[in-house]
């Protein structure tokens, strides 16, 4: 059996070449050919696949560029046909540069060829977007992320989730911390029982108490029955106190009395209620320096932060970027009346440049903001409401090497102390050579308060 069998491949050519496609067939490819951005459009790509397009098969520039979603599709791996290099347009050689894992020139070595495509869907396998289809990327609680940050928040959340003690979780706004607060609720041996949030910001002061603690009858003007508070309510489960940093003083004082007890009493009441709950709170504020301002009670923090696990804000979690935001995309696809085809290239670049203040939330909220403004099922950056991306242009091969040769020189200068002799063995290079090369680069050695020290001129 071929080493291709039953491999998915995406042709992409103004004109079927038969025998191109019957030499590929013959290796196991499994084909799907497309001449339009119509018949694209008409195709569903739910696993990663090679991808081959002919470029000089009679597409215009046009056309080739209004390909562009697809050639950033995640999900596919693209191979290039070319005439030849110096044929190729303006947008051509942009698309082929951006997108493009190889190309080949004509005529066509079929062998290779293949081999290129096996490599392109390889790669695209490996992309974010293919991981998270398989479903590594997504949790059963429902938080995704494969970055550093977020393999360090799950295996904390393991950890306290084999504990019964109070845990703060600590983050920005918009990062998802009731998530976690559940995910920890649900690895608890009190997943069984209820899971109770309050949000201790969104509630008036001189409310917070009857919700926490509850009611009795008459216990003020409209108090026309008992209701039970929020801690009694997850009586044997876990009390999520969400913006923990907000609450007001005089109920922190009272929480305090009820994590010290383990008992409340409802407003209006006489009875002492036993309640057993565990306190998983919340905070984006700094509660060290809201208790040095005295905002914030030092005793109840000790008995909050037992345990304690961050919340990564999204600048800080890579390339969990973009695969949040195709899995926002998902979601939002299947409520949209419109067919929504993905993001432009530079929307994505748009969303990789944005510093995210709002986090996961504002990210929700803009990708939803562009699909329903954007036209043609293409979202672009205005359609987010970002700025136009900053292009930057690559490094050329010259740079890349004086950049490392400059930084090697730089950092033998100072292992050695700036002793030239030295620093010329070390790099195997003459002292002759050295000289040129600190000229060159003008790095020259000065006295300073503590002896020799590399300065760049």
């Amino acid at each position: 059996m071929s080493t291709y069998a039953n491999r998915p491949l995406l042709y992409l050519s103004k004109h079927h070449d038969a025998t191109l496609c019957r030499a590929f067939s013959q290796r196991g490819w499994k084909i799907s050919f497309a001449s339009s951005l119509q018949d694209l459009d008409a195709l569903a790509h739910n696993t990663a696949c090679a991808a081959l397009l002919d470029v000089h098969s009679g597409f215009s520039d046009a056309e080739l560029e209004s390909f562009e979603p697809w050639l950033a599709h995640p999900l596919l791996g693209w191979i290039g046909m070319v005439a030849s290099r110096e044929e190729l347009g303006d947008a051509a050689r942009r698309l082929l540069g951006l997108y493009f894992i190889d190309y080949y020139t004509a005529p066509f070595d079929l062998i290779h060829l293949a081999h290129s495509l096996g490599h392109a869907q390889g790669m695209a396998q490996m992309r974010p977007a293919a991981q998270r289809t398989a479903g590594s990327s997504a949790r059963p609680d429902g938080m995704i992320g494969t970055c550093a940050a977020m393999q360090t928040l799950f295996r904390g959340i393991e950890k306290v989730s084999l504990w019964d003690t109070p845990v703060l979780i600590s983050g920005e706004s918009g990062t998802g911390k009731e998530l976690a607060a559940q995910a920890i609720h649900r690895a608890s041996e009190r997943a069984q029982k209820p899971f109770v949030a309050v949000n201790c910001a969104a509630i008036p002061p001189t409310l917070l108490m009857s919700e926490l603690f509850g009611y009795e009858r008459g216990a003020f003007t409209g108090a026309a029955k008992r209701k039970l508070g929020r801690i009694e309510m997850a009586q044997g489960g876990t009390l999520f106190l969400d913006e923990i940093g907000d609450m007001p003083l005089e109920s922190q004082t009272s929480l305090l009395r009820f994590l010290e007890t383990g008992r409340i009493e409802r407003l209006g009441g006489t009875e002492s209620i036993e309640v057993d709950v565990r306190i998983i709170s919340a905070t984006h504020v700094d509660l060290e320096a809201a208790i040095a301002a005295e905002r914030f009670r030092g005793d109840l923090y000790h008995r909050l932060c037992v345990l304690r696990v961050r919340q990564p804000p999204l600048r800080e979690r890579g390339s969990d970027l973009m695969l949040l935001a195709e899995h926002v995309l998902a979601g939002v696809r299947k409520q949209s009346p419109n067919h929504i085809r993905g993001f432009a290239p530079t929307a994505l670049r748009a969303i990789q440049q944005h510093d995210w203040p709002g986090n996961v939330r504002e990210l929700i909220n803009r990708i939803r903001h562009a699909a329903a403004m954007c036209e043609d099922g293409v979202i672009q950056p205005e359609d987010l409401e970002l700025a136009a991306p900053v292009e930057e242009r690559p490094l050329t091969l010259a740079a890349i090497r004086e950049a490392a040769e400059q930084n090697a020189l730089v950092e033998a200068l100072q292992r050695n102390h700036e002793r030239l002799i030295d620093v010329a063995a070390e790099l195997g290079i003459s002292r002759v050579t050295l000289f040129r090369l600190m000229r060159d680069y003008k790095l020259h050695v000065k006295k300073g308060d503590l002896g020799l020290v590399c300065v760049q001129g």
